[in-house]
């Protein structure tokens, strides 16, 4: 049995969310970029490339690890990008999007030939909280005066739109898309626009999302403005492929069925803390309730509330599933906890152990 606490990555979960994607690209035209700042465990990007068309990143490092590991498409994006990495940028993308004029403007020689793009804000968003949302007041995320923009569309061919997040209702997509289009058509029409990426955050592989009315929708946008379509999924790639194995270390009563594990959420499940969410764990009525709680000293590193079958004793393995999004990205050193290693479950249901790290690795992320 491999050590917790480690991310078992099963490929064939994320194969389902691959077929879909390969579905929506095949009805609607669209590409798909997997977003890095969501997942970017290159261990599996050889099932993962041959459904999608590339990555898109928001750092150099992400850049770099796009174009080394995962292959074709490569755009890169940055809220802001500096003097001594826009080389290196360009070096490694095939497609660079600034996100504001300004910076167009201050790199706009050393990018003379490279495809650029421009990040747009629509002021709309599907964002239920202010910490994501994009368009939240006195956004730096885009461009929202289309005046502004109409006087750089020599220097563009195409724009970048993420204003979805975490968005499951079609409707919403559909409203906030023609939304999109009162706000910038008279940009997206102009015949140098030749692209459109409309970013990430549609989790458009979820059960019972209707993938033919997205499809249509996509296409018909793409060919009322004559652009090719990008789609950047990140959690919609990878949802629901995932879990996080952990072993119960302790448990108490203090009022509550206490169990501790040999994780936690400030160093392995960041966002459940960011957003005050909870872990996910299979469905289970049985009688014996339990908060399961991280080994930091943080008093709230709470994974939440869980029923189980039977009374939880030292030594269980617990497993909280949907844990592949924003966990290995944001996972830190936080009181020296143990960093999961990662495992894979191939196709034929072997489990490889791809990853372990140890006091080494502690060491080195420090000075």
């Amino acid at each position: 049995m491999i050590k917790t606490p480690y991310y078992l990555i099963d490929k064939s979960k994320l194969l389902r969310n691959m077929e879909k994607i390969a579905y929506v690209r095949e009805h609607s035209g669209a590409k798909a970029l997997l977003a890095l700042k969501c997942f970017a465990t290159w261990s599996v990007f050889d099932l993962m490339s041959q459904y999608m068309d590339g990555t898109t990143s928001s750092s150099l490092n992400e850049v770099k690890l796009g174009k080394l590991k995962f292959g074709g498409e490569t755009h890169a994006y940055s809220v802001a990008y500096a003097d001594d990495e826009i080389e290196e940028v360009l070096a490694h993308s095939d497609k660079i999007i600034f996100n504001s004029i300004g910076q167009l403007e201050r790199f706009e020689a050393a990018s003379a030939n490279q495809v650029r793009g421009l990040r747009l804000n629509p002021g709309v968003s599907s964002s239920e909280f202010l910490i994501a949302d994009p368009s939240r007041p006195f956004s730096r995320l885009g461009e929202w005066d289309a005046a502004k923009v109409e006087r750089v569309l020599d220097r563009i061919s195409g724009f970048m739109i993420h204003n979805n997040c975490e968005n499951s209702d079609f409707a919403l997509f559909d409203q906030m898309l023609s939304q999109i289009e009162e706000k910038f058509g008279t940009l997206l029409a102009q015949p140098q626009i030749s692209w459109v990426s409309l970013g990430g955050g549609i989790h458009f592989t979820g059960d019972g999302y209707p993938l033919d009315r997205f499809c249509a929708r996509l296409k018909a946008f793409a060919e009322r403005y004559g652009v090719q379509l990008y789609l950047e999924p990140g959690e919609a790639a990878i949802t629901l492929s995932t879990s996080l194995e952990v072993t119960v270390l302790d448990t108490l009563y203090n009022g509550k069925q206490l169990a501790i594990v040999d994780s936690s959420i400030e160093a392995h499940m960041l966002d459940l803390l960011i957003y005050r969410q909870n872990a996910k764990m299979e469905p289970c009525d049985g009688p014996h309730e339990y908060m399961v709680c991280g080994k930091s000293c943080l008093a709230g590193d709470i994974f939440g509330e869980f029923r189980f079958d039977h009374e939880l004793k030292v030594g269980d393995r617990l497993s909280f599933i949907d844990a592949a999004g924003y966990t290995m990205v944001k996972k830190n050193w936080f009181n020296g906890v143990n960093m999961p290693a990662i495992a894979v479950r191939q196709l034929d249901g072997s489990v490889e152990l791809v990853r372990e790290f140890g006091f080494d690795d502690f060491v080195n992320s420090l000075s």
